[in-house]
């Protein structure tokens, strides 16, 4: 694991592809990595919603001003969540100012009206439904700091196609889901 992420590879992890990512310690992959690739002390991991509920809705998304691959020319987007144990928690909060720092916060929770402050952690937490989980900082993607790897909550595979978001009937939005362009965004990565 840790000679293919020290090659010029990609990795994604969904929902709990997010969760072994971060108990692995590939993400956020920060200063406290031993050489063999596995943190040596975990600072941040993912818990248990503030509902204590499996959440299954649809959220609204900004990216955090990331470096990450995955995420490039994207501002926001939906995409639906499905989860229980999707809340974000750090063992302190300068550790959330770290990512931001170099990068590594790469998608927020955000309130359809405008209101969030993607990746601040001084930022009250979003209130639900905007803030599902309540994540710290409204997180619910991060990546390491080459921005190769990347892991997020919401489902990106579950919106490919306009007629898979729930409104697909009454807004105007292309054939293409926005979930797609992550995806795409990879394959883009190795064709330069």
């Amino acid at each position: 694991l840790h000679d293919f992420l020290q090659g010029d590879k990609l990795t994604l992890g969904i929902c709990n592809g997010f969760q072994v990512l971060l108990k692995a310690g590939v993400i956020p992959g920060d200063s406290s990595q031993t050489d063999g690739g596995r943190a040596e002390k975990r600072t941040a991991t993912l818990t248990w919603n503030d509902s204590g509920r499996f959440i299954d809705r649809w959220v609204h998304l900004r990216t955090a001003g990331s470096n990450n691959v995955f995420l490039r020319g994207i501002t926001e987007l939906d995409l639906p969540i499905a989860h229980a144990e999707g809340k974000l928690v750090v063992t302190e909060p300068a550790i959330v100012d770290e990512w931001r720092k170099h990068g590594q916060i790469g998608l927020c929770y955000a309130a359809m009206n405008g209101a969030s402050s993607p990746g601040d952690p001084s930022a009250e937490p979003l209130s639900f439904p905007a803030n599902p989980n309540g994540s710290v900082a409204n997180i619910a993607g991060l990546g390491d700091r080459s921005g190769r790897a990347f892991g997020l909550m919401p489902h990106p595979e579950r919106f490919m196609h306009r007629t898979q978001h729930p409104h697909w009937t009454r807004k105007s939005m292309p054939e293409e889901g926005a979930g797609l362009r992550i995806f795409r965004n990879a394959v883009e990565y190795f064709a330069a």
